[in-house]
């Protein structure tokens, strides 16, 4: 979905496909049919935007083999469909059963890392539509706090990137940005964490991705981490719009009842409260609730990608007023911060039982009903929704 802003440039609208599990090209494929093109419909729009998520085999198929890329062309074109981003986190076996910490490897410090991204940025140079020059890649914000890693050849691994990007661009005329996507628990948890790092790389083609959940969990406010962004040139290369699960009274019977509910074995739902003292948080949302390791007398907040239209039933809530106030920054203004965005809710499988979607067609009437949510948010702000 495309959005004309005020000051006439375009902003994108995407919905995240790392919800629907797919490996390799041949599953890309039958997602487009079975899931992306139904969503199309379901709005009413001869054109919707997916940020494509490209697990390492399907990027490897696509990159080396220019046939299969001619392929998944020519079907995103004929089911309505356009890609100007693409979710580069994971590397592989996001759908798994069990995913928690597997998903923060391969790290910046692994060269598989770089051959990854580069690869998904060949293939998304030549997916963009015909009218788009630019192209953004959301990425690992370096690695997981606890891995051994090398300040240094973190630092290495993304110049050698960014001059890798700036040779893509002259031999195709398409600009393709990295944002690196702070999350609770990485080397990278908060957007101030990544002011330095991005500082000392201090390339155009580095910069951030502003994922609303995690912004939530870790208590960010939104004005005073996008201002801060701004004020030190660190380009917002696109924002994923999710949010966070809310927890106002943790220390009540029934709101750790409810919390239990959303305790699942294969995502990692880390879990964060501000204290005097300053931010404490554990891994997952298990161990917050399996003892005394987490203050409870202020709000606890989990990272668990809730349905932006349907926040969970009291005494829980989402942190959907975090991504309200954040895309008011990130659009609202005389120009945009950023011309991407992705709606990512990867988690509806992940839900209690009784709020998970029973097959395609509820699924893809919730991820419709998430869009529909976020392109009113965009026309409230005076964006205007084009054919």
């Amino acid at each position: 979905m495309r959005f004309r802003h005020p000051d006439g440039s375009t902003v994108h609208l995407a919905y995240c496909t790392n919800v629907h599990p797919a490996e390799t090209l041949d599953g890309v494929l039958v997602q487009l049919r079975d899931h992306c093109e139904p969503v199309r419909r379901r709005l009413g729009r001869d054109r919707l935007g997916i940020g494509l998520w490209l697990a390492k085999d399907a990027a490897r198929a696509l990159d080396s083999d220019p046939s299969a890329l001619r392929t998944l062309r020519a079907e995103l074109d004929r089911r309505g469909l356009e890609v100007v981003t693409l979710n580069g986190f994971p590397y592989e076996g996001f759908g798994a059963e069990e995913v928690k910490y597997r998903v923060y490897r391969p790290d910046w410090s692994d060269p598989e890392r770089l051959e990854h991204t580069t690869a998904l940025a060949r293939v998304l140079a030549a997916l963009l539509p015909d009218d788009a020059t630019e192209g953004s890649i959301s990425t690992l914000p370096l690695a997981w706090r606890t891995a051994a890693h090398d300040t240094g050849r973190h630092e290495k691994a993304l110049r050698t990137l960014a001059e890798r990007l700036d040779a893509l661009e002259e031999l195709t005329g398409r600009s393709i940005r990295i944002g690196l996507e702070p999350e609770p628990g990485c080397v990278i948890e908060t957007t101030h964490d990544a002011l330095a790092p991005l500082s000392e790389i201090a390339h155009h083609r580095i910069g951030i991705c502003v994922d609303t959940c995690h912004l939530a969990t870790s208590f960010e406010d939104p004005h005073t981490a996008l201002d801060a962004l701004t004020a030190a040139g660190v380009p917002i290369v696109k924002s994923q719009l999710s949010a966070a699960l809310h927890a106002e009274h943790p220390h009540l019977p029934d709101v750790r009842t409810a919390l239990a509910s959303f305790d699942e074995p294969r995502f990692l739902h880390q879990t964060r409260t501000a204290t005097a003292a300053g931010l404490r948080g554990t891994d997952d949302l298990g161990e917050a609730l399996g003892g005394d390791t987490l203050p409870d007398a202020s709000p606890w907040r989990a990272h668990f990608h809730v349905p932006l239209h349907a926040a969970p039933a009291a005494p829980l809530t989402s942190t959907l007023p975090v991504l309200k106030a954040a895309l008011t920054r990130l659009v609202g203004g005389p120009h945009p911060l950023t011309r991407h965005l992705e709606v990512e809710t990867y988690t509806w499988q992940a839900l209690p039982p009784e709020l998970r979607p029973r097959g395609r067609t509820q699924l893809a009437d919730g991820i419709a009903a998430e869009l529909t949510l976020a392109r009113d948010l965009l026309t409230d702000l005076g964006l205007k929704e084009l054919p």
